[in-house]
């Protein structure tokens, strides 16, 4: 297996799925060998898929969301508040590992327009607001 030593990016994604698909249907769905290091759920829990020193491409770690389209199987930004939080946490302890490495949406990193993740990762960075009170 590849080692990556040195992090570029750190590519947000969604599955591309229904909100409610299970990691056990991802998995049936991408197969054992996932093209995400990261999947985090609804609820906001966040399962980790491989190594991210490990088969990570083009320097690369990938964070997925489940979800990504509406009940009609258009793309939409289907994320849950827990989602967001978990996802900004994870981006955070990412960056604090890898310094070098950018935060971008998988549609950024692969040149296409296919909307994934579904929304615009610097936009929501930028204005994120943690949910104090929750964690309290």
């Amino acid at each position: 297996m590849k080692i990556i030593k040195n992090i570029a990016h750190i590519v947000i994604r969604s599955t591309g799925t229904q909100p409610a698909t299970s990691i056990e249907q991802l998995k049936q769905e991408w197969g054992e060998l996932s093209p995400c290091h990261y999947v985090i759920k609804a609820n906001g829990d966040v399962k980790k898929l491989s190594d991210e020193k490990k088969n990570a491409e083009d320097n690369c770690i990938h964070i997925a969301y489940i979800g990504g389209i509406d009940k009609n199987g258009k793309p939409k930004d289907t994320r849950t508040r827990a989602q967001e939080d978990s996802m900004f946490d994870l981006i955070v302890k990412l960056s604090d590992t890898y310094s070098a490495a950018r935060a971008i949406g998988y549609d950024e990193h692969t040149g296409k327009t296919e909307n994934s993740p579904g929304f615009d990762v610097k936009t929501w960075l930028a204005n994120y607001e943690p949910d104090f009170q929750s964690a309290a």
